[in-house]
């Protein structure tokens, strides 16, 4: 399933739609405030608009992000990073980190959300994932040796991505990198021609746990619920 949990689930179309263009808009807002409003020197606004403009994100919502991210309207939003780890049913690890301006709610709504899971202390499952960059692209080509991209490119690890992620007539992969590296990979595989719609430091899990049945079913409802809060930027599992 890769380094971060996507949803599987169905939901209505269009409450689906308006929940991921509105985290798209916030990551280009963060990435523009973290590195500035020039994608070229900027990775991780690089990765968020090739995300938006994959998902049809309109171009005058992603310019008024920049603006706002770069300062340049009368709004003073500021967004934190906060991190939240646990676990959810049947012994899951999770890591969750959000995206908010506002702490103490955000905080409040996920203990809320682990209700029927555990809620952990800092350095509760961390020691169970290796933090490292990962990267996700595409490249308009069928058939492509993804693990000879990942060597060229200086990624440390690779996987294919989901065949739904993928383009007809493209080749998909999640390239793990070193921290120190991320940048440098993300250029190469830019400059190789790879579109990049991921570029940033995450996390990946040290034990992949199988699950089947209504045990699977009750942790991907329970991830879905995570995954579906505003506030919630990135969650990582150890599911298969």
């Amino acid at each position: 399933m890769g380094a971060q949990w996507k949803h599987a689930g169905k939901m209505d179309a269009a409450n689906r739609k308006g929940k991921i263009v509105g985290k798209l808009v916030k990551e280009i807002m963060v990435a523009t405030k973290m590195g500035g409003p020039d994608p070229s020197g900027n990775a991780r606004l690089r990765a968020a608009l090739e995300d938006a403009r994959k998902n049809s994100v309109t171009k005058d919502s992603i310019d008024r992000a920049i603006k706002r991210g770069s300062g340049q309207t009368d709004e003073n939003i500021t967004y934190s990073t906060l991190t939240y780890e646990g676990f959810a049913p049947h012994n899951v690890p999770v890591i969750v980190e959000c995206l908010t301006e506002n702490n103490n709610r955000t905080a409040g709504d996920i203990r809320v959300l682990f209700r029927k899971g555990q809620l952990g202390s800092s350095g509760a499952v961390a020691w169970m994932f290796d933090r490292l960059g990962i990267i996700e692209a595409t490249i308009a080509k069928p058939g492509v040796d993804i693990e000879e991209a990942a060597i060229e490119c200086g990624a440390q690890n690779m996987e294919a991505m989901d065949s739904e992620d993928v383009p007809a007539g493209s080749t998909g992969g999640i390239f793990y990198t070193d921290t120190s590296d991320l940048d440098a990979v993300n250029k190469a595989l830019t400059e190789k021609g790879w579109a990049v719609s991921k570029a940033e430091l995450g996390y990946l899990a040290k034990n992949m746990v199988d699950l089947s049945g209504d045990a699977r079913k009750e942790v991907e409802q329970f991830l879905g619920d995570i995954n579906d809060y505003d506030d919630v930027h990135r969650v990582y599992t150890a599911i298969k």
